[in-house]
């Protein structure tokens, strides 16, 4: 296809809004058609979870901007498959698209029950797909290509277009004993690769790594072993949505006489929706976290959420004596079966600290095989690869280091091009070019509480910069003379101890603050507030190093 032709009308582009650059909160479009008339397709609709650098935020996401004001040119939102990563921001961002949302069973199963808690149940159009079904959505021609990953029902995207084919891989690798679900279709990727793949749109997670992930199949033996030699009570930590793991973690408690209890929310959410798409069978329902305490210590193994750190997980509350029905204490183990995320460190540092004070011992993947991961190492990529026959490689799914060792990858496995985009990027693809030929409107939005407010907004900004830098309210009254009628009131927050000596100091500057002002400087509100907002930070820079927010209430009696 070349470039007259894609201004014609085929014109395909790739925009990424979230997941280019970073790893989470997935948002992709592909846009079909002449500039500013394109028919657009969304793949994926995910979260990321804050950190110690966002105080406040829990959950954030992509900031939907561009698409929502083409709502009317937006055919559908397909999921690749349950993350929350990759599905996650649907019930906070759907009501700005109104758009029909396309899925497998299991992947539907999940965000059914995200909706129904969100208020949305029976309001948002699931249409279900079945897996390697083709269909169309607008003018894009789909087909899923089945893959494994760390949950049921992982699909790559081939997206047929006029301008070409596109596979987009969302999160995969190659295992030949998955556990849960078939292994990935090699037959079919190759099947693509005869056919002509314009651009490989591929999972970058894993770009940093040597040889291959690993199988599921072989954790069960090194899990087995390991809980066998634990006396006490075993906690093993994952992410939720790990159904494999779960089969895994059930077997390993089968084969050492333990009783499974299931705690975290969203572990029973998957876990019914699990069961519900025939991914459990054969696997006894696991016990409820309130019969926790009536199974001997050497009997209970616990599945719980928070391997990241999250401090409203189910491991997080049991680490600081928090949690109502499930404890653990010295002689007990937790096993971390799960990879640690980049910027999750601290968290987890925090967490595995907490659970030692308890004389609580940790199995980390430090101390042996506890963990798979579901994304491809460079071996897994290099295949990819060799089966698509890509002409472009465009990495996604990373942080820039990852997505650029990728990229060098595919150029030393001669894919004629290789791309790195970032959120906003406007990226044209045709046969002899990839091109980002603009960007466009992107950024990031936190919830708080129930509100969607934007990550660099006053909001979260203020906030920030009063845990760093402490918070003074200064009320002021003076009388018609320009003389102070009271005291000055200063009000501080993580800026003085009580009974600080730093508060009487302020409470001069204050009263010299408003004497040195001139007669007109003085009937002005605004001025006075200045000239007492100057003097109280400019003292607290001095003495305690801090630039405070500081706000002045001036009353005149």
């Amino acid at each position: 296809m070349t470039g007259d032709a894609a201004a014609a009308g085929d014109r395909l582009v790739f925009v990424p809004l979230g997941g280019a650059g970073e790893i989470g909160m997935n948002l992709n479009l592909y846009g079909l058609g002449p500039a500013e008339k394109e028919r657009w397709l969304m793949v994926d609709l995910g979260i990321a979870f804050g950190d110690p650098s966002t105080p406040g935020v829990d959950v954030i996401m992509a900031d939907p901007t561009f698409i929502a004001e083409r709502r009317d040119r937006l055919d559908g939102l397909l999921l690749t498959h349950a993350h929350e990563d990759h599905l996650g921001a649907v019930p906070y961002l759907w009501p700005r698209f109104g758009c029909p949302v396309y899925g497998t069973g299991f992947a539907l199963s999940v965000l059914r029950r995200k909706l129904e808690e969100a208020g949305l149940g029976g309001q948002v159009p699931l249409i279900s797909v079945p897996m390697g079904a083709r269909f169309a959505i607008g003018p894009f021609d789909l087909e899923l290509i089945t893959m494994t990953h760390s949950t049921p029902e992982p699909n790559a995207v081939a997206i047929r277009t006029p301008a070409g084919l596109v596979l987009h891989t969302g999160d995969w690798k190659f295992d030949a004993d998955p556990v849960v679900g078939p292994a990935s279709d090699e037959e079919a990727l190759a099947r693509l690769g005869d056919e002509g793949v314009l651009a490989l749109v591929c999972d970058s997670t894993n770009a940093l790594e040597d040889g291959t992930s690993g199988s599921e199949g072989d954790l069960l033996e090194s899990l087995t072993e390991f809980i066998k030699d634990c006396s006490g009570r075993v906690a093993v930590t994952c992410f939720a949505s790990n159904v494999a793991r779960l089969r895994t973690i059930a077997a390993a408690a089968a084969a050492t006489g333990r009783t499974v209890v299931c705690a975290g929310r969203s572990l029973k959410r998957v876990e019914a929706a699990a069961r519900e798409n025939g991914y459990l069978k054969g696997v006894p329902p696991f016990a409820d976290e309130s019969m926790a305490g009536y199974i001997p210590n050497d009997r209970l193994l616990v599945i719980c959420t928070g391997s990241q750190g999250e401090p409203r997980a189910a491991l997080a509350r049991i680490a600081w004596g928090s949690h109502p029905r499930v404890s653990l204490d010295a002689g007990d183990t937790v096993i971390f079966s799960a990879r640690q995320i980049p910027g999750n460190e601290m968290a987890i540092g925090r967490l595995q600290d907490a659970l030692i004070r308890r004389g609580v011992r940790l199995i980390t993947d430090r101390d042996g095989f506890v963990h798979v991961s579901g994304h491809p190492a460079r071996d897994e990529l290099a295949h990819m690869y060799r089966l698509s026959r890509p002409r472009h490689c465009v990495p996604v799914h990373g942080e820039l280091r990852h997505m650029e060792a990728q990229a060098a990858l595919a150029r030393s496995c001669q894919v004629p091009s290789a791309v790195v985009v970032e959120n906003g990027d406007v990226l044209r693809l045709e046969r002899d070019e990839a091109v980002i030929e603009g960007t466009v409107e992107s950024g990031r939005l936190a919830l708080e509480g129930r509100r969607l407010v934007a990550m660099d907004g006053s909001l979260v900004r203020g906030r920030t910069r009063a845990i760093y830098n402490g918070v003074a309210v200064v009320t002021v009254v003076v009388d018609s003379e320009g003389n102070l009628a009271d005291r000055p009131v200063i009000t501080s927050v993580g800026l003085l101890d009580d009974n600080d000596p730093l508060a009487e100091r302020l409470t001069e500057v204050v009263g010299k603050a408003i004497d040195g002002l001139s007669r007109p400087a003085y009937n002005d509100d605004e001025t006075v507030r200045d000239a007492v907002r100057i003097a109280v930070r400019r003292l607290f820079r001095e003495v305690v190093g801090k630039k405070p927010i500081t706000e002045v209430h001036l009353i005149r009696a």
